[in-house]
């Protein structure tokens, strides 16, 4: 294996060793660090001094000079006695100020990394941390002092600092690196692996002798060491930090501590180096340098000891203790973090493991499917392809209601939905596999029902900067810490971790408030855990750089997501540079700008009305707001996503209106190429390879796209189901027309409208009945075909193995048997899809084959055989479908349009039998045709109004007047509808005196 090479070797071999460590280079002062420490001691001297001088002097003693009495206490309360208690209160300012002015000047002078908190100090030693280090930036002592040099001169906020250090770049509402142990277990054996090799080949190995240590150093003027930056010296891969964490994971450092996450090291801690470590500040044994003082050496001895045994095997395995998630270290409450929760094992780890393991075979490669797959990008997104399908399945009922208002006008015949084909096909069954409806189901859920616990607890909603779903699990991170959650909600690894199980989410049922965090949306997943990042609190703008094709994935998905999710009411997303194609999955909530000016000045007048609005409803965030009284009428977010490069005058307009958007409701994802981007809070990359990378976070994600062919294909079944595409179209055919002769009779003939029942095959023996059962209404629904992988996600929402699968698909094939010229009745087309023959019929297909030759076939010139097929297909009607299945079952029905079908059909064939009889004056034959077809249909309300016709034709005035009576008392509390009304004022203007008499 070749070796890594490092900018501090030279040739093949490095060059000779320096066991001394090296402090880093340092930094020139500058003129403005003397401008910044000269005011700042200024300022030191006005508080600490010149405050108790002026109060001493010109307020006096404030406190009695005696002991009170209850004559003093009668007294009257003057001017004076304000003036003496708000003397006492600047004393106390004064003191706590005081306070936190020597706690942070002993910390910057000990080197002790972060320093301790003053109690109830808050913003007072925030201010006292800014003074000493802008005081301290000029001398050498400064380079011991604890994170926080970086924000000065900023704007400080105390939930909400943006930065980390900027010197590094670091995205800067993200300060905690989070672990990356358990999800690159494989990852990291490999790496170990590949390590020892090399250290081998060198004879530099831990049993030799050899073991490297490196002492972190302390921070020079505004630079400060990290893991990224000491692998990038050492290994020559910036990414390789994950190996120093796990060397050092939980070992004790000389000041007692320990390294629990890969962003909090502090100077003076001794790191483990992998074998093939490379540079001049690593240091081998200490007994055998002498440079390295005694107490350093004695340092690196004890630490060597702790990596024996049982830490460093665990170290060297990659931590699977620590999961996924970063223990229960220490947290800077002051800033975010984002970091992956622990992972909790489910109360049935075997049927837990069973459905993680088949969702992980729904994402992955499908080249064993036939020689075809499904697009991966659409599969690894759950909770996206979830909402696509919802939105889809609501367009083509959308679609099909419209179609029966223009039977109304005369145009009778259902439409049929589009069967969709090529890529598009292929885009409908990835979302049928890859959607998980029931995440979404319970995340919205259990976010819905987090506000209302709160609402009662008369709690205000916390800031929440990422949500992970992880084993079922919810966790949701906190802005800062928030006390503890309603029940049934836990704290997590931290106080800055709310957690609910996936059972206790079940508890939030029908709960009815305003969704709290609609600007969650996912961004890719780490180990088992998926990330949704609330776009909506980030503290200013996210940047993504990356190539455009790459960053065009990332947005689509994004944008797609947000559009359609199910955990949001109302929202408006912006899209600038891109997704003009996009507008197809939610007209009502995309929409398009065509430059960043036009963005600019529409955001300007926003953020003013926002500010406007919030300060006169007195709220100091839209969360607060959400849980008001007007919670579903205002505070929507609206999320900006820009995949143009901004130019640099743009850039400092957005970061300004960026810079109070969290609290606004207002969300930028924001472009670049260079990944440099004035003003960006939190700065992401996408690389060739789909890795989300925050570096210098520690955050990797296997990114979440949606790829220009993607984009196409789902925007084509959009545009495809489009209600308002065609209206006056001629209606489609159905997919699969029967030969009703006698001489079709079917050799399996299934009934699914009511009771499933089954002519022609004898009934499987064992538990698999029911899932064969399953399977061929499956196939039966879709005559165009099924692909094996939908087959088995319907069945198996949890997912199943390939030859599980196969071998039901076997089974059923056996099942169903052969056609008498030996041809299977169970087949594979070209492109893979399961079909049945057209042999196998179910009595829905037959009921569709009548309405079609009734309306559109030799019905059309024959009023006797119109009359004769409509009667027929009336009479298969025998109640909804698959009536009295089995509970558990048949989820996937979820996802079909054919409970709104066959309703409709079954009242397009009610109504054109009551227009039959009618024509020949036939009232009471048309009655009981429209009263058998309100039996499968009951809230269509073309049939109420025929049948209002047919009863007003019968000239029976009581009848009439009882089936308004019946109207009126179906309708409750939402009244009648307007055309029902108006008909019946035309019919029985009496009928309003008449309902209150019966009523």
């Amino acid at each position: 294996m070749a070796r890594r090479t490092t900018s501090s070797s030279t040739g093949s071999s490095p060059g000779p060793r320096n066991r001394t460590p090296q402090p880093l280079p340092r930094r020139r002062r500058t003129f403005g660090d003397f401008v910044k420490a000269f005011f700042a001691f200024i300022a030191l001297i006005v508080l600490l001094v010149g405050v108790p001088g002026a109060l001493a002097t010109q307020m006096g003693w404030p406190l009695p000079s005696g002991t009170p009495s209850l004559d003093w206490l009668q007294q009257e309360i003057t001017a004076g006695t304000f003036l003496n208690v708000l003397t006492v209160l600047v004393w106390f300012a004064w003191a706590q100020f005081t306070a936190c002015v020597l706690v942070e000047m002993k910390a910057a002078l000990s080197g002790v990394g972060v320093p301790n908190r003053v109690p109830g100090a808050g913003p007072s030693q925030l201010l006292a941390r800014q003074l000493v280090a802008a005081l301290l930036l000029v001398g050498a002592t400064a380079a011991s002092f604890a994170p926080g040099l970086s924000q000065l001169g900023q704007q400080l906020h105390e939930n909400q600092r943006p930065t980390v250090a900027a010197a590094q770049q670091t995205p800067a509402g993200l300060l905690g690196q989070q672990e990356q142990a358990a999800s690159s277990a494989a990852a990291a054996l490999a790496e170990q692996a590949a390590n020892a090799a090399q250290a081998a080949e060198s004879g530099s190995t831990a049993d030799s002798g050899d073991t490297k240590y490196y002492r972190i150093q302390p921070p020079e003027g505004r630079h400060h060491d990290s893991l990224w930056e000491i692998a990038e010296r050492h290994l020559g891969d910036g990414r390789r930090y994950k190996e120093i964490y796990q060397l050092n994971k939980d070992r004790a450092q000389p000041d007692g501590s320990k390294l629990s996450e890969a962003s909090l090291i502090r100077p003076g801690w001794i790191l483990q180096m992998p074998g093939d470590a490379r540079g001049g500040d690593l240091v081998e044994m200490p007994d055998e340098a002498p440079e390295v003082s005694k107490e350093v050496q004695q340092q690196i001895s004890d630490y060597s000891r702790t990596g024996s045994g049982e830490q460093r095997g665990s170290g060297q395995q990659g931590g699977n203790g620590s999961g996924s998630g970063t223990g229960s270290g220490a947290v800077d409450h002051d800033t975010a973090q984002i970091t992956v929760p622990e992972q909790r094992p489910g109360p049935d780890q075997g049927q837990q493991g069973q459905g993680q393991q088949g969702q992980q075979e729904h994402a992955t490669s499908a080249a064993d499917d036939g020689g075809f797959g499904l697009p991966q990008a659409l599969l690894g997104a759950p909770l996206l392809a979830a909402g696509l399908l919802g939105a889809l399945g609501r367009r083509r009922r959308q679609a099909l209601w419209q179609s029966a208002l223009g039977a109304v006008g005369g145009r009778r015949g259902m439409m049929e939905p589009p069967t969709p084909t090529g890529t598009a096909a292929d885009a409908q069954d990835a979302l049928l596999v890859g959607a998980d409806p029931e995440g979404v189901r319970l995340l919205d859920r259990s976010l819905r029902g987090l506000a209302a616990a709160l609402a009662e607890e008369s709690r205000p909603l916390p800031t929440v900067y990422a949500a992970w779903m992880s084993n079922g699990d919810l966790h949701l991170q906190l802005a800062q810490p928030a006390g503890r959650p309603p029940v049934p909600w836990q704290l997590g690894q931290d106080q800055t971790f709310w957690m609910l199980a996936r059972a206790d989410a079940e508890r939030y049922e029908g709960v009815d408030t305003a969704a709290p965090y609609p600007g969650l949306v996912s961004l890719g997943t780490m180990d088992d855990s998926r990330l949704l990042l609330n776009l909506e609190s980030v503290p200013g703008i996210v940047s993504l750089s990356g190539s455009e094709e790459d960053r065009a994935g990332v947005f689509a998905s994004v944008a797609a997501e947000l559009a359609t999710n199910g955990w949001s009411d109302r929202m408006t997303i912006t899209l600038v540079g891109f997704g003009q194609d996009l507008t197809p999955l939610a007209p009502n909530r995309l929409r398009h700008l065509d430059d960043i000016e036009a963005l600019i000045e529409t955001m300007e007048a926003e953020t003013r009305q926002r500010r406007g609005a919030l300060g006169a409803a007195g709220h100091d965030s839209v969360l607060t707001g959400r849980t008001g009284p007007a919670q579903h009428t205002r505070w929507a977010p609206h999320l900006v996503l820009l995949a143009a490069e901004p130019s640099a005058e743009d850039a400092v307009k957005l970061a300004e209106l960026a810079s109070d958007a969290s609290r606004l409701g207002i969300g930028y994802l924001v472009g670049t190429e260079s990944g440099d981007l004035p003003g960006a809070a939190w700065e992401m990359e996408i690389t060739g390879e789909g890795k989300l990378l925050a570096p210098l976070l520690g955050l990797e994600l296997d990114a979440q796209l949606m790829p220009v062919a993607q984009q196409r294909a789902v925007v084509e079944l959009f545009v495809e189901a489009d209600p308002e595409r065609e209206p006056n179209g001629p209606a489609a055919d159905p997919p699969f027309l029967v030969d009703i002769s006698e001489q079709g009779r079917p050799a399996v003939y299934a009934r699914l409208v009511g009771p499933y029942e089954i002519i022609g095959l004898d009934t499987p023996d064992g538990e698999r009945s029911p899932l064969l059962h399953e399977a061929l209404a499956l196939l039966l629904l879709h005559r165009e075909g099924v692909h094996p992988r939908v087959l088995s996600s319907a069945l198996w929402p949890r997912g199943v193995t390939e030859d599980v699968r196969d071998a039901l698909v076997e089974r059923l094939r056996a099942w169903l048997g052969n056609d008498p010229d030996g041809t299977p009745r169970l087949g594979t087309d070209s492109t893979g899809r399961l079909k049945l023959a057209k042999s196998v019929v179910s009595d829905l297909d037959v009921l569709r084959s009548l309405y079609h030759e009734a309306t559109q076939g030799r019905g059309v010139d024959s009023r006797a055989v119109r009359g004769r097929l409509l009667t027929d297909a009336l009479v298969l009607v025998r109640g909804p479908l698959l009536a009295e299945r089995p509970a558990g079952r048949y989820g996937w029905l979820t996802h079909e349009i054919i409970d709104a079908q066959l309703p409709l059909l079954v009242a397009d064939i009610g109504l054109a039998l009551s227009a039959f009889h009618l024509e020949k004056d036939r009232a009471g034959k048309a009655i009981e045709a429209l009263n058998a077809a309100l039996g499968s249909a009951p809230g269509d309300e073309r049939l109420w109004h025929e049948l209002l016709r047919a009863t007003h034709a019968t000239g029976d005035a009581a009848q009439l007047q009882r089936l308004a009576a019946d109207l009126v008392s179906r309708s409750g509390a939402r009244g009648l509808p307007p055309r029902t009304e108006a008909l019946l004022d035309e019919l029985l203007p009496s009928w309003r005196s008449g309902v209150a008499a019966v009523g």
